[in-house]
């Protein structure tokens, strides 16, 4: 496996109907997506960091026809986090299939440039990657930064995840959360453990996070 950093650059500079709103929003600045997953029904879930007068935002996003929800988190005088739940949107949603579709890992954070562009690592092999790039819709650009062979430590990997952490991983796993194509669900996953998929969904997410920060440093 290896990880490839990558700058893509959407034709109008957003990835999302919300996410070009923020970015027309002359007092606040995208700064970074701190998380963000898809769900079953089409919509995301993301997490912004911003900088600016979270004030001017409210009224805006409240309005906004492909938000579901959001909120306004830790607001101090230069930077805030804002969670949106939004309907789908490409670029997106395109890119999120993509990388379900060949099993690609996106990790975290995603940064945005002055230009409107958005800096991410993916893990995956270059065949992975190549496909998903052929896909890619001509509104966005995709120029290839870095690329580099990873051999990860296991045992240290897993040594950072909680005790529940890793047993819903090797659950996960176990399972076929991850072959191609998917052959569990979050439900699944839950049933076996005798927890709610909602549980599942959050302890793999930081799992998740915590190995792909271990592999790419």
């Amino acid at each position: 496996m290896r990880y490839f950093d990558l700058t893509l650059t959407p034709e109008d500079g957003a990835l999302h109907p919300v996410d070009r709103a923020l970015a027309e929003t002359p007092s606040i600045s995208r700064l970074a997506i701190l998380h963000f997953d898809s769900f079953g029904d089409g919509t995301g879930v993301l997490l912004y960091k911003l900088a600016g007068d979270p004030d001017v935002l409210v009224q805006d996003i409240e309005e906004h026809p492909d938000v579901v929800a959001f909120d306004l988190l830790e607001a101090d005088d230069e930077e805030f986090h804002l969670y949106l739940h939004v309907h789908p949107g490409d670029p997106a949603g395109t890119v999120m299939n993509l990388t379900q579709k060949y099993a690609l890992m996106i990790d975290t954070p995603i940064e945005f440039t002055n230009r409107g562009a958005v800096q991410m690592t993916v893990i995956g092999s270059h065949d992975m990657l190549q496909q998903a790039m052929d896909e890619m819709p001509d509104a966005v650009s995709i120029a290839v930064d870095e690329v580099g062979n990873y051999t990860p430590d296991r045992k240290d990997m897993l040594s950072m995840l909680t005790d529940r952490q890793l047993e819903v991983f090797q659950k996960a796993v176990e399972l076929g959360y991850y072959e191609i194509p998917r052959r569990a669900t979050h439900e699944k996953i839950a049933d076996n453990l005798e927890c709610a998929p909602s549980t599942v969904d959050e302890h793999l997410r930081k799992a998740e996070s915590r190995v792909l920060r271990a592999l790419v440093g």
